[in-house]
């Protein structure tokens, strides 16, 4: 999930147009870009878009694809799960979680509406980390439910009500550690944030940039203009591919001779370096393999 496009639930004509691009998910939006007078027709929406796409399961649309629901605090919560807890959706993006303990009642609420709906594959939770308390408690957020998949910062939220620059780099670069080894830790993934500059697109080429080296699978994106930016920055490359696929080799090759260390390419890899390449195949060969619904 290299590159992931939100769009508002208010905005159905972007529904399908958003599934014939190039983002590798499509998230729709539920929460901040839908004004409260607008919750329950934007509802409506995503309920009839899923029905139609589920009326269409011989068009393959390799798409994941995600929504983005109201916070468990607000009064929208209960109401956005009964409309988007439905086939065809593969994650639901909760936002402002307070605690492990909300995010288990969540998955409990999940977990009903599947059973009622007759789901055989469970959705997916993908956290936000967004206020102060989400990223202190980050590690207890990720690991609170078998139901997480991933941890998504929300740098805006985080950083706007404590006065801090959004480009202040050495703040970006932490709250991207701490959300990485709180997700590593947990052993789901990091995703990064929005970029809500669209014109800078240096500047959001330099901080996916940034988050791929931090570890990050991809990068949320607010226009179409970014998604081709995310492809590239998260794609890995064909040498790294290459050097991945000879350290796993040269790593088997060596347990078969009782070893723990090998040589590849004049460095010296060990257990931590062969996971690593095992989970960049792993992840290419998911991106590669095409997604029916």
């Amino acid at each position: 999930m290299r590159s992931k496009l939100f769009v508002p639930g208010s905005r159905p004509e972007l529904f399908s147009k958003a599934l014939a691009g190039p983002a590798d998910a499509i998230s729709i939006d539920l929460e901040d870009s839908v004004s409260a007078g607008q919750k329950a027709q934007a509802r409506d929406h995503v309920t009839t878009w899923l029905e139609r796409l589920q009326a269409k399961p011989a068009i393959p649309h390799g798409k994941i694809v995600i929504v983005r629901v109201n916070a468990a605090e607000t009064p929208y919560l209960e109401a956005d799960l009964e409309a988007c807890v439905r086939p065809g959706v593969h994650l639901i993006n909760l936002p402002k979680p307070a605690n492990a303990e909300e995010v288990r009642e969540v998955s409990a609420r999940i977990t009903r509406l599947e059973q009622r709906a007759g789901l055989h594959a469970p959705i997916g939770l993908l956290l936000n980390i967004e206020s102060p308390a989400s990223l202190r408690q980050a590690a207890d957020l990720a690991g609170a439910d078998d139901r997480v998949r991933g941890l998504q910062l929300g740098l805006a939220d985080l950083f706007e009500p404590a006065g801090i620059d959004r480009r202040e780099r050495a703040a970006v670069e932490q709250a991207m550690f701490l959300t990485r080894l709180a997700a590593a830790e947990a052993g789901v993934y990091a995703y990064d944030a929005a970029y809500a500059d669209i014109k800078d697109t240096e500047g959001f080429r330099a901080e996916a940039l940034l988050a791929r080296r931090m570890g990050f699978i991809g990068k949320s994106c607010i226009h179409p203009a970014q998604i081709s930016m995310a492809n590239e920055c998260f794609q890995p490359s064909a040498q790294e591919l290459n050097f991945a696929r000879r350290v796993v080799i040269a790593a088997e090759a060596a347990e078969a001779q009782g070893q723990g260390v090998c040589v590849v390419d004049g460095k010296m890899v060990d257990a931590p370096f062969v996971l690593r390449a095992r989970q960049l195949l792993a992840a290419h060969q998911a991106s590669e393999e095409p997604r029916n619904e």
